[in-house]
């Protein structure tokens, strides 16, 4: 994620960049799902909140692939947010693995559905609540929602999916061309689009 703080700094803009949990040099954990990630960063922003030199008002999300998922669902738990980049997002986990086993050749059923209804149980949660089509609908603040054209882990169908389900107008969609998964090298040429929403989204609070 270094790219975006340094797209982030020169924009004037401070960025604090999180180690989840079994990531970098964060503490291991038992497992790690994307409601963890989601955990992470509740207590990264409640963190955040306790410093003096920080308005808590002014607070934006961004992150990538299971990291976007998660910002979407800790914005859609909060009401404080400034605003959320949501980057290569999938619309469903469920429809995400399903189409993982599709392309390893393993049976839904009985095989798949099984491993979905483990996985729920391990994680502790419903596939339908965390889901990213559905949790954009709670979220109250501006979102952006990136996603390369020409993603083979995640189909932009996925991106156009979300931003169907938004509850409001202040969800934007920005598909970039020749763009696959790991969107990092297009920041250099569509990182002021991502400066100009957070601006736009500071200016309305």
């Amino acid at each position: 994620m270094l790219p975006f703080a340094e797209l982030l700094h020169r924009a004037g803009y401070s960025a604090l960049l999180l180690d989840a949990r079994n990531h970098g040099q964060s503490d291991n954990d038992s497992f790690s799902s994307m409601p963890r990630f989601a955990e992470d960063l509740e207590s990264g922003l409640d963190w955040l909140a306790r410093q003096p030199v920080v308005d808590p008002q002014r607070c934006y999300l961004l992150g990538h692939s299971v990291g976007a998922a998660a910002t979407l669902l800790t914005a859609s738990r909060r009401s404080d947010l400034c605003g959320v980049v949501s980057i290569a997002a999938f619309a469903h986990p469920a429809e995400l693995m399903k189409r993982q086993m599709q392309a390893h050749h393993v049976p839904f059923r009985p095989i798949g559905w099984f491993l979905l209804r483990y996985i729920e149980w391990v994680i502790g949660a419903r596939f339908d609540d965390i889901a990213p089509c559905h949790t954009i609908r709670s979220i109250s603040c501006p979102v952006l929602l990136v996603h390369g054209e020409a993603d083979r882990t995640v189909p932009p169908s996925d991106a156009r999916l979300i931003h169907a389900n938004r509850s409001h107008e202040q969800v934007s969609l920005l598909l970039l061309p020749h763009t696959r998964h790991d969107s990092r090298h297009a920041i250099a040429r569509h990182g002021e689009k991502v400066i100009r929403f957070l601006d736009a989204a500071g200016k309305r609070r």
